[in-house]
């Protein structure tokens, strides 16, 4: 692939919490623009850490970030990559923070400059997308574990992002949900990285599956290559890619 549509090139990222040996040792990863990524791996071994280190979240102690084609190493830097790159959360609950849905839909791009018409919009939008018109006046906090999910989602498609890391989507989901969550990323317009123990839905959704293992990511796990009609949230377009 192109460098033009490189979105993340990590290099040689090392990684250790405090006391603890290195979670993460010199690894390597390029991720490009159309590509839809599956990254398994052993409780502990670095996958949530990764997502964090991509973006900013954490530090690591070695290595070089590149997003976009541009390094990344200050706060300023990774704002601006939290502006393009979407992430989900592990836990819906440290994503949802307002009272009712659609006021945290709207939180991000209310927090990206947009107008307050313009926000309810496209919160309007995405949670129609997604298939929750009925869920604006809901109380946050009294959702559903899987409800909670697809909110947590919403929040994040609603910044308009370029591309997505969703840590363990499915983890909680009913089969209802899950077929749902399955429709939403297989009609996204987006590349994304799913970290998962679910090798079906992997499957189902990505083209590649790779596995963290000591420290390093391994690139032999490839999976069928498929096709899609795709549909963004905010514009009433489809294309297809052949």
């Amino acid at each position: 692939m192109e460098k033009n549509d490189l979105i993340v090139h990590l290099e040689n990222i090392t990684f250790s919490y405090p006391g603890c040996k290195p979670i993460l040792e010199k690894l390597n990863l390029r991720f490009f623009k159309k590509e839809r990524i599956g990254l398994m791996g052993p409780n502990g071994s670095g996958k949530t850490t990764l997502f964090h280190i991509i973006m900013g979240l954490l530090k690591p102690s070695a290595g070089k970030i590149e997003i976009f084609n541009t390094p990344a190493e200050s706060e300023t830097d990774f704002r601006n990559v939290r502006e393009k790159i979407g992430l989900l959360f592990q836990d819906a609950d440290d994503q949802l923070f307002s009272p009712t849905v659609l006021e945290d839909v709207a939180f991000g791009p209310l927090n990206l400059g947009k107008t307050k018409d313009d926000a309810m919009k496209i919160a309007r939008n995405t949670l129609s997308f997604l298939g929750l018109n009925d869920f604006e006046n809901r109380i946050t906090y009294k959702l559903s574990g899987g409800e909670k999910r697809l909110v947590s989602l919403a929040t994040v498609l609603a910044m308009e992002p370029e591309a997505l890391l969703l840590d363990e989507p499915t983890n909680g989901l009913d089969d209802k949900t899950r077929l749902t969550l399955k429709r939403v990323l297989s009609n996204l317009d987006l590349s994304f990285i799913i970290i998962s123990h679910d090798i079906d839905f992997l499957h189902e959704i990505t083209d590649s599956i790779y596995t963290l293992e000591k420290g390093k990511i391994l690139f032999d796990q490839e999976v069928h290559v498929h096709q899609h009609i795709h549909a963004h949230p905010h514009g009433a377009y489809t294309h297809e890619h052949k």
